[in-house]
């Protein structure tokens, strides 16, 4: 394994987490020095989220006094997190920062370390070779200027490594001789059993028969030690220098070794990632695995692998109960032994507490990245799907067009629910009032799941009472998310059958109409034992085929959206006779109201006034569909893609209004908007952010902004905001 390397962690937390913090007095470098300390005590202790949060607390202090040797260690930091955890790209990206500062101090040993930590990257990560053997020369340069030989052996020693590693052997050959010379006096421990093995390796190579010695020194040591991935590599090449000689037996049990105790360094590396609560987890996995209890075993294990005190302490007691077991009499043995359990189930009964308090925590976490990571790139389609109705008129119609737009819009609702379901149970969620008409409604949900209908060899049918009104008033993506669902469940658990939904109205009453919606399928049906359950979370009833996919919580934001509109949902179902849900919303029908509905969300495009426009965005797929949205309504538009250049422009420049991006690079949104108010910039500032609204909202007006628009948007709410903006900052100035 190569030497020295450097800790890690994920890197849109490191940003998510850097721009939360608020705005507070700088402390003295003293102070900053001492945290930048405690962050890489952290690191060293595999303690990671402890680690994370002093560095980048320590990284915004510094770059707030300007010093670069603190700004180039905490980066160095941030940076090996991500190493220890296997993601080498976003730890070259932080080590290459860190170098990027320390190019600007005098202190040549901590551009050796980001140079020896780079070679490393590149070499034994990317397999760069050229790249991490530049980096590892750069590295001896500084090691030499600062006679620092112990360094000198570290990085010659993974030098030499790598060259073994990919069978230059001559190339690899004068490295090792200079680590021979000097590892007694100035190497340690932690490379011994290495050296030994790359020693046996070139002799090995050499056919000389002193390889043997050295491997099997190599091994001795790993063995009495704590190295135990250079012990496994030297099983390893033992084994293959075992094979080269024809002892097959021996070479087969060696390469077993290799491999059992490779199993047990991955087993541990499992359990580092699973401090992270499951960061690196995909979507689903994350459903299937929430709300499980670890096992007993399982809990008892990691408490041993995380305290060598903890084992310590068990052994003891369980020395004194064996030594009980011959001085007490046998009631007061069981009596003893009963203690002993109880200590021990209320000390697994506290982890357990303690684990699902984490685990609550880093939930939270997920939700807030998980959430902004998807609307990100929801934005790029809805965008690009008006952009392309805009140029192509003749499109206008297509129903492809109309369904891809209205199943991004409809995802995005559903991501927001999934994610937030303790949000929808806690009945925080608000409804929208928008006009629209049923029958389209209906129909293009039918539309946007013809592939499933014709996949199954379905037939869809629609009846909507003619007695319905025209327009309704209510929240009608909260409507279609629950016909949606219902329509995917039946049209996958029907084949070669039909789909009917059904809308009729059952009462009037004043302006409310009473609309009773119905959703029936021909299908499998479902089994009246499982169907007080269907609606509960990450539940999926098995109907005899086991070809249906899903998350499992269709059903249930289903029945709890329902409930948003204060109804109820019915369920009628037998085994192989089909499935009718049965629910009724109630909805107002008046023309005064939807004539001012339709007039709220209409913008005046037709004015000859140019307003000039800056963006601040660092996505270039969100910053074309941005600024082709602003350039049709024909004001002109600057784009910029971080928080700095975005200050220096409106140094030289005045905008009419500014859409600011909240996650950036260097410094963010908030930060950025600060820095323009405190420079006399008085133009409207609208956060153009992909952040749930209410996460934000309160930051974001103490640092000086005026509005907030959530990605994805319809571009007239973009220009209903830039208007009230205007107008309002008009009137402010008589």
């Amino acid at each position: 394994m190569p030497y020295p390397r450097i800790l890690g962690l994920w890197f849109c937390m490191v940003f998510l987490a850097f721009q939360g913090f608020s705005q507070t007095a700088t402390p003295s470098k003293k102070e900053i020095t001492k945290l930048s300390d405690q962050a890489s005590a952290y690191l060293t202790h595999a303690q990671f989220e402890k680690s994370l949060d002093a560095s980048r607390l320590a990284l915004r202090y510094a770059v707030e006094i300007g010093d670069d040797y603190l700004i180039a260690t905490n980066y160095n930091t941030i940076a090996g997190n991500f190493d220890e955890l296997s993601e080498p790209d976003k730890a070259i990206f932080f080590y290459n920062k860190g170098l990027e500062h320390a190019n600007k101090t005098q202190n040549d040993t901590l551009k050796n370390w980001l140079n020896n930590n780079l070679g490393n990257m590149y070499f034994f990560e990317k397999k760069e070779y050229e790249k991490g053997i530049a980096y590892y020369k750069k590295s001896i340069e500084y090691s030499e200027k600062t006679a620092d030989t112990t360094q000198l052996v570290f990085t010659k020693l993974n030098i030499c490594w790598g060259y073994f590693d990919i069978g230059q052997f001559d190339k690899g050959a004068p490295y090792l001789a200079y680590i021979n010379r000097y590892h007694q006096k100035f190497g340690d421990e932690t490379t011994i059993v290495a050296l030994n093995m790359l020693n046996g390796m070139h002799y090995s190579h050499l056919n000389d028969r002193k390889a043997e010695q050295y491997f099997l020194t190599a091994i001795k040591l790993g063995t009495e030690g704590k190295e135990k991935f250079d012990l496994s590599y030297s099983h390893e090449e033992y084994s293959k220098y075992l094979l080269k000689n024809g002892r097959y037996k021996e070479a087969y049990e060696h390469l077993a070794l290799f491999k059992k105790i490779s199993d047990q360094l991955y087993d541990l590396q499992k359990l580092k990632k699973a401090d992270m609560a499951g960061i690196n987890l995909e979507l689903d996995e994350y459903k299937r695995e929430i709300g499980k209890v670890e096992s007993e075993k399982e809990m008892q294990a990691l408490n041993l692998k995380k305290s060598q005190i903890i084992a310590v302490l068990f052994f003891v007691i369980l020395i004194v109960l064996l030594l009980l077991l011959y001085t007490l009499y046998k009631s007061n043995i069981f009596r003893k032994k009963a203690n002993a359990d109880l200590t021990l189930a209320n000390e697994e009964l506290i982890v357990a507490n303690q684990k699902a308090e984490e685990a609550s925590l880093l939930k939270t976490q997920f939700v807030s990245t998980i959430s902004h990571e998807l609307r990100t790139p929801l934005y790029g389609v809805v965008g690009i799907t008006n952009m392309i109705l805009d140029e192509h008129k003749e499109l206008a119609d297509s129903p492809h067009l109309n369904s891809l737009k209205f199943s991004a819009r409809y995802l995005l609702s559903l991501v927001n629910d999934i994610l937030q379901i303790n949000k929808i149970e806690e009945k925080r969620i608000v409804l929208e009032t928008l006009t629209f008409n049923v029958a389209d409604e209906i129909q293009v949900i039918t539309n946007s799941l013809e592939f499933i209908a014709n996949k199954n060899e379905n037939k869809v049918h629609i009846d909507v009472d003619p007695a319905i009104p025209e327009f309704l008033i209510g929240d009608k993506l909260r409507f279609s998310q629950i016909l949606m669902n219902l329509t995917s469940n039946a049209l996958k658990f029907t084949k070669k059958g039909e789909v009917t939904i059904a809308a009729k109205q059952v009462k009037v009453d004043g302006k409310k109409h009473h609309i009773e919606f119905k959703v029936i399928d021909n299908g499998v049906g479902i089994a009246p034992e499982d169907q007080a359950k269907i609606y509960d979370k990450f539940v999926q009833i098995g109907r005899k085929d086991d070809d249906y996919q899903g998350t499992g919580l269709g059903l249930s934001i289903v029945k709890r959206l329902i409930e948003l509109f204060q109804s109820e949902i019915y369920l009628k179902s037998e085994l192989g006779q089909g499935t009718t849900f049965t629910f009724t919303i109630v909805f107002e029908s008046d023309a005064i109201k939807t004539r001012e509905i339709i007039n709220n969300i209409e913008v005046d495009l037709t004015s000859s006034q140019i307003l000039r426009v800056l963006v601040v965005e660092d996505n270039k797929i969100n910053q074309m569909v941005t600024k082709k949205i602003i350039e049709k309504n024909n004001f002109k538009c600057d784009i910029v893609e971080d928080g700095l250049s975005a200050i220096a422009l409106t140094e030289r420049n005045q905008y009419d209004i500014i859409l600011m991006d909240i996650n950036m690079p260097v410094i963010n949104g908030f930060e950025t908007t600060r820095r323009m108010r405190a420079q006399g910039v008085t133009a409207p500032i609208v956060a153009l952010t992909a952040f749930d609204k209410g996460e934000i909202t309160e930051e974001a007006m103490s640092a000086g902004m005026n509005d907030i628009i959530i990605k994805p948007f319809e571009p007239v709410k973009l220009f209903q905001i830039i208007n009230s903006q205007i107008i309002k900052r008009r009137n402010a100035n008589g």
